[in-house]
């Protein structure tokens, strides 16, 4: 059995980051080792009232503990992260662990629709930036590409050069592969455009959009990625099965009349991604 590291918060209700990571990972039947960034009550899209413990300060134990079991990882995947400091911690985790027949997969969560999250500056978006560099595998929305990159955001009508100019300039920087998700050239279609650095070839994938925004889909659609390439599926594969088990969630929770708005009904669309990935 494979295993992988996952390196991001959890919010205890609210169907993202290691909520979501933990059981689709390993609905994909690869072992999920986790390190909690941060314990949040909900995630921040509750706006009041919800907890938060920092556990920065318990990283570096918690990797010098593995270190000195022998523990090794056919994957390495992070998610939020939410300071300067995690960034350089993370960094130094990819050197302790990164080599020659893993790979790192970073999604570097901290914008959308033309925004940062709160508490994030350009700063952190250049510093993300670095962080991607010792990737593998980047899968940022188009506005966390812009930031990182210093270009023009262009929330709609874009043109598929514009694309691929901000697919080329991430992996410049020394990612692999880079993923742009969220990506829409025709209307009720939505979908990725991905390059490959070292063949210079694009791909591209599209699947039904539905007019709505839920949270945490974008951390469904990086651990479904993570659960494929970890069931040795070339990245094509598996950028295809993560657009259609994201859609597929979505699809699920909107014909259940009681769903909640915080999240997808990820849960009852498991049996397709098992399916989707052939098991």
């Amino acid at each position: 059995m494979k295993r992988i590291v996952t390196i991001q918060d959890i919010s205890c209700i609210g169907k993202c980051s290691l909520t979501v990571a933990l059981p689709i990972i390993s609905a994909a039947g690869v072992e999920t080792a986790v390190i909690p960034t941060a314990v949040l009550s909900t995630h921040t899209a509750f706006k009041e009232g919800f907890t938060f413990r920092d556990l920065t300060d318990d990283i570096k134990p918690i990797s010098a503990h593995w270190k000195r079991e022998g523990f090794l990882f056919d994957a390495i995947y992070t998610g939020y992260l939410g300071s300067f400091e995690q960034l350089k911690i993370v960094s130094e985790f990819f050197d302790e662990y990164k080599n020659g027949s893993n790979i790192v997969i970073v999604d570097p969560a901290m914008a959308d629709n033309g925004k940062l999250y709160p508490g994030f500056s350009k700063d952190f978006a250049h510093a993300m930036l670095n962080l991607c560099s010792k990737a593998d595998v980047i899968v940022p929305n188009l506005t966390e590409a812009c930031f990182m990159l210093n270009e023009e955001y262009i929330p709609s009508g874009y043109s598929e050069e514009y694309i691929k100019k901000i697919l080329v300039n991430l992996t410049k920087a020394g990612a692999k592969y880079a993923v742009l998700t969220g990506m829409s050239f025709e209307e009720g279609k939505v979908g990725v455009m991905s390059y490959n650095s070292e063949t210079g070839e694009f791909f591209s994938y599209f699947n039904e959009k539905y007019p709505v925004c839920f949270h945490g889909t974008g951390d469904i659609f990086a651990s479904s990625l993570t659960g494929a390439l970890m069931n040795d599926m070339n990245l094509k594969k598996s950028l295809t099965v993560a657009v259609d088990f994201t859609l597929e969630c979505i699809k699920r929770t909107m014909v259940d009349d009681n769903r909640n708005w915080y999240g997808v009904n990820f849960e009852e669309a498991i049996p397709t991604y098992i399916n989707l990935l052939g098991k």
